[in-house]
């Protein structure tokens, strides 16, 4: 039996990621069935889960690494660019339609909760840290509050795209929400 390189089974698992988030976009997280992510990936179950334990773990695969690519844009741009990225790419980050699913997940299963929440740490510290190190930043209201604003208008932002609501007048409220946590009196 020949053995694959270590590169080999990254370039398969990164393959079967990259269809598989198609997959969930196109279906939401219930209607990805295993036969759907077959066909999506063109790779059998036994290929599939060779790489995933699970579906689950399969579609944490992804969050993961989006929330590591925004974590990326957060640390040299902040996270409104993020939601801008969004609006003006909503072709791109599609699979962000199963979010009503994944909060009604979080909701009612706290084992998932708890690994979503593992997969989105990475992101959750870039933007403490950039709002931390930002001075440009309000001072009259705490950092952990205008995180806690900024990622509830994200949520939103992503519902309403799922929602199909025109690029142009979610881009005009992202202005409005920089606008907020802006200190009035600091150069731009």
């Amino acid at each position: 039996m020949p053995i694959v390189s270590d590169n080999e089974l990254s370039r398969r698992r990164q393959e079967i990621i990259e269809s598989a988030r198609v997959c969930f976009a196109r279906h939401g997280y219930e209607g990805a069935t295993v036969s759907r992510l077959e066909a999506a990936t063109g790779k059998t179950r036994g290929a599939i889960f060779h790489h995933f334990k699970d579906k689950e773990e399969l579609f944490l695969a992804i969050a993961s690494e989006d929330a590591a690519r925004q974590a990326e844009v957060v640390a040299e741009h902040g996270l409104i660019e993020v939601m801008r990225r969004l609006v003006r790419n909503p072709g791109s980050n599609d699979w962000f339609i199963t979010r009503a699913e994944i909060v009604r997940k979080l909701r009612t299963d706290p084992a998932f909760e708890a690994r979503w929440r593992d997969h989105q740490v990475v992101l959750d510290q870039a933007v403490h840290q950039r709002l931390e190190d930002n001075e440009s930043m309000r001072d009259d209201v705490s950092v952990d509050v205008i995180q806690e604003y900024l990622t509830t208008v994200m949520e939103g932002l992503i519902i309403k795209l799922a929602a199909g609501e025109p690029a142009s007048r979610l881009e005009s409220i992202l202005d409005l929400v920089e606008q907020s946590v802006r200190d009035p009196g600091a150069g731009h």
